[in-house]
């Protein structure tokens, strides 16, 4: 069953209880009038429909605000009991009255017939009426979770896929740093060959050049390794602190993703009690305040109407609009503050 389906079973009740309705009421006043007429002075004749005219007006009045308040999920108490059950006994006692003077079983079991189809139809609607309240409520509360539910696999993918981007930069961050690096030490490697070899061939064409040349020239080519010692050295201390750097970042990501999990786990809990607080239903007495006070914040929170909120704690209309108007002055600041 779906929305459409109740909406539509919802109509042909109204539809069908507005027919009985109408027809017992016109029936009523052609069969009572001439009892009026009949035990009403010739000069006041001319006001007997006016009687079965108040009677059945009084039944329509029952039948329209019984389907509201069954619409509203409301219980008028035991008056709009009473009325309903006083005006079947007068249509039941008006309209058989003629037939019940004379005598007349056939008659009196004949005009019997609308009164009582209308009495029960008053009752059954109002019990149908209820019932299909609390299946569009049901609908409405299995929409609203699937949409919630909806929002959350969209949240978990986004940030799925942001995770997936973010280490995929820093991948290739990764690679593109090693591989300046491998650049950087070739190149290197092949200066110091190519100074090697000049200094070979130097050496060779200078073999008769004086000791203090050689003395020069084996100075420099120390220095020269010390240098290169050093710039190894210099290396090794920059990939130890890159790898440093890698691990303090994976350990910081790890953490947010952690505070993230928490926080959601959190909004989920809160969402629960929520939940739990508006499935309750309207109570059969007004609650207290402080557990009133806790529904009509779910009620805020979820997107639900002033009236919803009233129902489920007990309390007046007004009391939970001045609820309401707290709560939006309470949150006003706050996004103010973050816009």
């Amino acid at each position: 069953m779906n929305m459409a389906s109740v909406r539509s079973s919802e109509r042909a009740l109204s539809v069908g209880t507005w027919l009985i309705v109408g027809g017992a009421v016109l029936y009523s006043v052609l069969t009572v009038t001439p009892l009026m007429a009949a035990h009403t002075p010739s000069a006041w004749r001319w006001t007997a429909p006016i009687l079965p005219l108040v009677v059945d007006a009084a039944v329509v009045i029952v039948v329209r605000l019984d389907s509201v308040l069954a619409r509203l999920g409301g219980h008028g108490g035991p008056w709009p009991v009473a009325l309903r059950w006083m005006t079947g006994a007068m249509t039941l006692a008006l309209n058989i009255g003629a037939s019940a003077l004379v005598g007349d079983l056939v008659g009196v079991s004949i005009h019997s017939v609308a009164p009582l189809l209308l009495i029960v139809t008053a009752e059954a609607g109002l019990a149908y009426r209820r019932a299909i309240t609390a299946a569009v409520r049901a609908l409405e509360s299995e929409k609203e979770a699937r949409r919630q539910a909806a929002v959350k696999a969209a949240e978990e993918r986004e940030t799925n896929q942001l995770r997936a981007a973010r280490e995929q930069r820093e991948h290739e961050a990764a690679l593109a740093r090693e591989q300046r690096e491998h650049e950087a030490r070739l190149a290197r490697e092949a200066a110091e060959r190519q100074d090697r070899a000049r200094h070979e061939e130097a050496a060779r064409a200078e073999a008769a050049a004086a000791e203090e040349r050689a003395e020069r020239e084996r100075r420099e080519h120390e220095r020269e390794q010390q240098q290169a010692e050093r710039e190894r050295l210099e290396r090794q201390a920059a990939q130890q602190r890159e790898l440093e750097s890698q691990q303090r970042a994976e350990r910081e990501r790890q953490a947010r993703a952690e505070q993230a999990e928490q926080a959601r786990r959190e909004q989920e809990r809160i969402e629960r009690e929520q939940a739990a607080l508006l499935a309750a239903g309207p109570p059969e007495e007004k609650l207290p305040e402080d557990r009133a006070r806790q529904i009509v914040q779910a009620a805020f929170t979820a997107g639900r109407g002033v009236r919803v909120a009233a129902e489920l704690t007990g309390w007046s209309v007004g009391w939970a609009s001045a609820r309401y108007q707290e709560l939006r002055d309470s949150t006003s600041p706050l996004e103010g503050a973050s816009a």
